[in-house]
């Protein structure tokens, strides 16, 4: 019987946790651990850290030449500012235009309250903010 509910309190909390760990801007196996524990104490912890390693792993870094042209490149004449916190996994507003990255279509980026930020243009998603 002890199984049993430890079984139904473990679905509870996957269900409940990857909902959180989506929401919120922790990412990786640390992240969604962090994110357990605080939601359902070990176990949670044990739960989230699988649920953050699956979802922090879908956002894979740019390589290392689209960070080098982001970085190099112009910045506009007109300064962007949103309210919003710029955060990866998060999509940009939809008023922030973002610029193509010439040799590799997958990236896009923006300069958005003086950051510098490397975006999936198919759904806006911030990959990296550069340093």
């Amino acid at each position: 019987m002890n199984i049993k509910a430890v079984g139904i309190a473990a679905s509870i909390l996957l269900v409940s946790t990857s909902a959180f760990a989506q929401s919120s801007t922790v990412t990786g196996a640390v992240g969604g651990a962090a994110t357990g524990a605080i939601v359902g104490g070990p176990v949670g912890a044990a739960v989230g850290g699988i649920v953050g390693g699956v979802a922090g792993s879908v956002i894979d870094p740019p390589p290392q030449k689209v960070i080098t042209y982001v970085q190099q490149a112009p910045a506009p004449t007109e300064r962007v500012v949103v309210k919003e916190k710029v955060v990866v996994g998060q999509p940009l507003p939809e008023t922030v235009v973002v610029t193509p990255v010439p040799d590799d279509p997958k990236y896009a980026y923006a300069i958005v309250n003086d950051q510098r930020v490397i975006v999936e243009p198919s759904s806006r998603k911030v990959v990296q903010v550069i340093q």
